[in-house]
């Protein structure tokens, strides 16, 4: 088959499609009857792949961390809630001039893990005062409760993000926090 009839023939084909939406095919639409909003958007905690989603500038920095290939993980908050949980946000920015694949190893090793795809469940706090170390929260499956679907960022593009643990002792004001490739960072407790 000639490659040039197909590609003349799929030409044609594209122009006659949008010549159909333009000109509405002869159905005419109905106009629609608003509905009031009754649910709530779920927050997201996928970015996609390329960062294009908008990120809002935050109020404070906790913490900059450097990683590898122009990556750096600003830390925005680190709140307690009543459930025990302790819960870290902040924004994941390539700051190279080229779109870079987020390293995997800030997934971890866990194979439970590894199994779900990208994510930030390697991310650890180590609390020195009680000698211990907090993994990401993994729910039921085992999905780590943090962001997923970040695997690739392009060149000045960034991405919120979030990573769950449990909450350390009321006494304990200071963790560590450290993901993988990044350099760790020193976070206080309120």
């Amino acid at each position: 088959m000639n490659v040039r009839y197909v590609q003349r023939g799929l030409a044609s084909l594209a122009v006659a499609s949008v010549a159909l939406l333009s000109a509405g095919c002869g159905v005419e639409e109905k106009p629609k009857a608003e509905k009031p909003a009754t649910t709530v958007p779920a927050p997201q905690t996928h970015a996609t792949t390329q960062g294009a989603q908008p990120v809002e500038e935050p109020t404070e920095t906790l913490a900059v961390l450097k990683g590898q290939d122009g990556f750096e993980l600003t830390l925005n908050s680190v709140e307690r809630d009543a459930g025990g949980f302790l819960t870290v946000k902040g924004v994941l920015k390539n700051s190279s001039d080229r779109g870079r694949a987020v390293p995997p190893l800030t997934r971890g090793n866990e194979t439970e893990v590894l199994k779900h795809g990208s994510s930030f469940g390697g991310a650890t706090l180590l609390d020195s005062a009680s000698k211990k170390r907090y993994y990401v929260l993994r729910d039921t499956d085992g999905r780590p409760l943090t962001t997923t679907g970040i695997s690739m960022l392009g060149a000045g593009k960034s991405a919120p993000i979030f990573m769950q643990f449990p909450a350390p002792p009321a006494s304990t004001t200071e963790v560590s926090f450290q993901l993988p490739t990044f350099e760790p960072a020193t976070l206080k407790l309120s």
